[in-house]
């Protein structure tokens, strides 16, 4: 009984925490519910792409995703549309001319070395050093003058360039150019190894918001091909508000009804599975919110979906619990042996829709990811709520008290005796099945 004591409390614990961050911590909702920006890039060729092929369209798409999650914006949609055309839905961005700039800007990092003219004045020319060579960057700051910088770590390839480029530019100034702008040209004393440098910004470095846009982009990698916004239109919000009022009532009255048909039918097992169902509810939207998920329609009806899943996990184990009743056990060796005969049914059904939501995150588009995501966390979520809470709640009220009231499970008087009254000598033999 002592641990059934601890786990209580523990489960009051996550039950208490998962109120706090529901109630302090605001949701991530999708275009669909807050409103966004929707835009429509076109791939251009140029001399040196003169087609588009379905590989640059998959480059293109790859580094426009990562600019889009740099944003930090989630649930954004980029999907191809024809042969040269990618549709994005930024969901709660309303600076649009922002995302636009960011979204097309080239990204390119190039290293130059000094090139002297013929009419004597000095130029600069390329070493082969690119943002190619990149394994990342970060925001930095200099420590004697605090000033913003960006630091820059290459790849394996990159150290070697960088290290021999450093090496021959000794005592020579070596230029630093972002999308074509000169960032800064320091002058080098000395042969620098271990694949790292710095950018600096000139005068005065950076502004923090101006560093961290251009590791950003560095991150991000650099655009396949250039790519023009034929298409720009805002979404509005009011249709997602009323969505989200329409998804509460929804919400309500289905956990309502299916509330009541458990207590009516079930009784005391399905006051139960009640409160059971409301921790469940009340712990994953915390979920939701922590790691986060990202809430669009068809993420609530995920989530709306999983709580059935939980009422169904609890179904079968009351029923498994009422035979064992009617079969002469005692009042504690019926719930044991309910979850304990009901749990291979749960599990390969939750393993199977697991499986299934597995195949449509990996396979499909981004709405249906959402609704996959929410409904992968209800199900193993509902896992612990039906085999760990509703089993506490069940021996801390009944304990091993003898069935008195049978009708307080949904049996009747002579359902209980006629049958077989069995005393069992070990847990362990009950369990199985196996009565004295």
């Amino acid at each position: 009984m002592k641990n059934k004591l601890i786990l209580f409390w523990i489960i009051m614990a996550i039950t208490i925490a998962s109120i706090f961050v529901d109630y302090k911590k605001p949701a991530s909702l999708g275009l669909d519910l807050v409103g966004g920006s929707r835009l429509m890039l076109e791939a251009q060729t140029s001399s040196s792409v003169p087609k588009i092929t379905p590989e640059i369209m998959d480059s293109l798409q790859y580094a426009i995703e990562n600019r889009v999650n740099a944003m930090g914006v989630g649930e954004t949609i980029v999907q191809r549309i024809g042969t040269k055309r990618l549709l994005i839905e930024i969901p709660n961005i309303t600076d649009t001319a922002k995302a636009k700039e960011f979204i097309g800007q080239t990204a390119q990092l190039e290293f130059k070395r000094p090139k002297m003219l013929p009419d004597g004045t000095m130029d600069w020319e390329s070493t082969g050093l690119t943002g190619k060579d990149l394994r990342k960057s970060l925001v930095g700051s200099a420590p004697t003058t605090g000033e913003w910088m960006v630091e820059l770590e290459f790849n394996a390839e990159g150290a070697k360039k960088f290290s021999d480029l450093t090496k021959e530019l000794t005592g020579k100034q070596m230029a630093i150019f972002f999308n074509d702008k000169l960032q800064s040209a320091p002058r080098v004393n000395e042969q620098i190894s271990g694949g790292r440098a710095q950018i600096t910004g000139g005068e005065g470095g950076f502004e923090y918001a101006e560093a961290k846009e251009m590791v950003d982009l560095l991150n991000a990698g650099a655009l396949p091909v250039g790519a023009e916004v034929i298409q720009e239109e805002s979404v509005g919000p009011t249709l997602g508000q009323d969505s989200i009022n329409k998804s509460k009532i929804a919400g309500i009255i289905g956990i309502s009804v299916v509330m009541l048909f458990m207590i009516l039918y079930y009784r005391v097992l399905g006051l139960i599975s009640c409160f059971a169902l409301i921790i469940y509810s009340l712990v994953n939207f915390a979920l939701f919110k922590l790691i986060p998920v990202t809430l669009t329609l068809t993420g609530i009806a995920g989530f709306i979906l999983s709580i059935g899943m939980a009422i169904d996990a609890n179904i079968l184990i009351f029923e498994r619990t009422k035979e064992e009743l009617k079969m002469g056990r005692s009042l504690f060796t019926a719930i044991n042996s309910g979850f304990d005969r009901a749990f291979t049914s749960i599990f390969d059904s939750n393993v199977s829709t697991i499986m299934t939501c597995l195949i449509l995150y990996y396979f499909g588009a981004s709405m249906v990811k959402g609704f996959a995501l929410t409904l992968i966390i209800g199900v193993c979520l509902s896992m612990f709520s039906a085999i760990t809470v509703t089993k506490n709640f069940m021996h801390l009220i009944f304990g091993s008290k003898e069935m008195k009231y049978p009708e307080l499970f949904g049996l009747r008087q002579e359902d209980i005796e006629n049958a077989y009254v069995a005393t069992e000598t070990k847990r362990e033999k009950a369990k199985f099945g196996v009565l004295d």
